[in-house]
């Protein structure tokens, strides 16, 4: 609350200089009125008129170049891994069984993961994991990196009608491959982008990268008018599969499958009709000054020197601490007055009145129409479900895109707005709360208003099976 307080200050500063000139103005036509009561405009001076006329224009010119510009998410596209690419249950459980043949205890546990994941049969890793030992190298990375992003880029450009050298702006998030030349470069190479093109590559963000990217792309697009932003989402899962048998670095194996999107932004006017959203708020948290929340994700060698991603125990716990925070940000900029006051009661009773109170948590179904919580796993859904108080239908997206996808890391958001189209739900005026987590810890929210009635089309990754969802999903599901 204290840091809302303290952002709505700054930002009324910012009004004080159109104030300031808006009160001479008046001050000066208050005077030209005293001294010319009758006929006005007969006796009006020229210095006053030219005055009054120069404070208007400086007025209207000052307030446009600090009026944010408007963003708007034209379009996204996410890529749709060819059926070969699938990993069913029963290839899983075999090729966990002969890789782990030594360390029974491991095979046991990933096994136990997989049953409870929440994934379905059509799930799909790259080709290079499909082989017994995984094939794991530069080339093939590189090759998996190519397949995913330029999939999605050719869908996005097939969809919107844009040329890459339409692109002003171009953003690649990547959490733990990060070759040279950079992802952004190897983009910009395969599309003949033009040479003034502003690219970045970001690593090491986590699955909540995708957002992050978003909100970087945000500011450029306020200090570049007339700009197109690109946002690439994606994991390279090739060089980072976990060879060892810990079983804090064994989770990642089970849960993460090949996915990426491609969204396009701008901040064009002429996009104001035909765009699908407008951006909102980003709202970002990083709780990254507590070392335990610093170390709860982190990539680092086993004891055999074999690399993975770790996660602690602690995990579950940083990413409630980290949802908190963010949810005392992004409330106030969201909620309805009556939610804000029932917060502000509840807070006030609690910390100052020192009431027996528990915590309240303020009804976002009231700010939002549609929920897209990262497919981390089943148990991080669960936990925001029964946090937020969510309905399984609230929930139905996140769900489906982990049973049909998996965890994609920072494109699932993508995946799960795709699904909601393709469901046709999404109508104007809904808004659209997306919250990702990533390592660091960070929790970050995205805030979309749609632009149009989104009619759900036959392409896309959902196009050819998304009459079959949603479909029960076990607690278990024995192997």
């Amino acid at each position: 609350m204290f840091h809302y307080a303290r952002k709505s200050y700054y930002n009324y500063i910012d009004f004080v200089p159109k104030l300031f000139l808006l009160a001479i103005a008046f001050a000066i036509s208050l005077l030209t009125i005293k001294e010319s009561p009758n006929h006005l405009l007969n006796h009006v001076s020229f210095t006053h008129a030219l005055t009054w006329f120069f404070l208007i224009i400086s007025s209207f010119t000052l307030f446009f170049l600090k009026k944010p510009q408007t963003i708007y998410l034209v379009d996204f596209a996410c890529f749709k891994p060819s059926f070969v690419l699938r990993v069913p249950f029963a290839a899983a459980a075999e090729h966990g069984r002969i890789i782990l043949a030594s360390q029974p205890k491991s095979y046991d546990f990933s096994l136990k993961i997989l049953e409870r994941s929440g994934l379905g049969e059509e799930t799909c890793i790259p080709h290079p994991l499909h082989y017994i030992p995984p094939n794991l190298n530069m080339t093939d990375a590189r090759d998996e990196a190519h397949m995913v992003i330029f999939s999605a880029m050719d869908s996005l450009f097939q969809t919107t009608g844009i040329t890459p050298k339409d692109i002003d702006i171009l953003i690649v998030n990547c959490s733990l491959f990060a070759p040279t030349p950079s992802l952004s470069a190897m983009v910009i190479n395969k599309y003949k982008m033009k040479s003034d093109v502003k690219n970045y590559n970001l690593s090491g963000m986590g699955c909540s990268a995708g957002l992050i990217s978003i909100d970087f792309a945000k500011n450029l697009l306020q200090v570049h008018p007339e700009s197109y932003a690109v946002v690439i989402s994606t994991e390279t899962l090739t060089p980072n599969s976990y060879m060892g048998t810990e079983r804090a670095m064994l989770l990642p194996n089970v849960l993460f499958r090949i996915g990426g999107a491609a969204i396009l932004l701008s901040n064009k006017m002429s996009q104001h009709k035909h765009a699908k959203y407008k951006l909102l708020h980003v709202v970002r948290t990083h709780k990254g000054s507590d070392d335990k929340s610093y170390r709860c994700v982190s990539q680092e060698e086993d004891k055999d020197g074999h690399v993975g991603i770790a996660l602690n125990l602690d995990l579950m716990l940083t990413a409630g601490k980290a949802l908190k925070s963010n949810i005392s940000t992004i409330g106030p900029l969201v909620l309805p007055v009556s939610e804000k006051l029932k917060f502000a009661a509840n807070i006030l009773g609690r910390k100052f009145l020192e009431l027996d109170m528990k915590p309240y948590m303020p009804d976002f179904k009231k700010a939002f129409d549609h929920f897209c919580i990262h497919a981390g796993g089943r148990a991080v859904i669960d936990e925001l479900q029964k946090n937020l108080g969510l309905s399984d239908e609230d929930v139905e997206a996140s769900r489906m895109t982990l049973h049909r996808f998996g965890n994609t890391s920072s494109s699932s958001l993508w995946y799960e707005l795709g699904y909601i189209e393709a469901k046709g739900r999404m109508k104007k005026g809904d808004r659209v709360w997306q919250i990702g987590f990533g390592s660091g810890f960070k929790c970050n929210s995205g805030v979309w208003e749609c632009n149009k009635d989104i009619e759900a089309t036959k392409a896309g990754a959902w196009a050819d099976c998304i009459h079959r969802y949603p479909v029960n999903q076990p607690k278990v599901v024995k192997l």
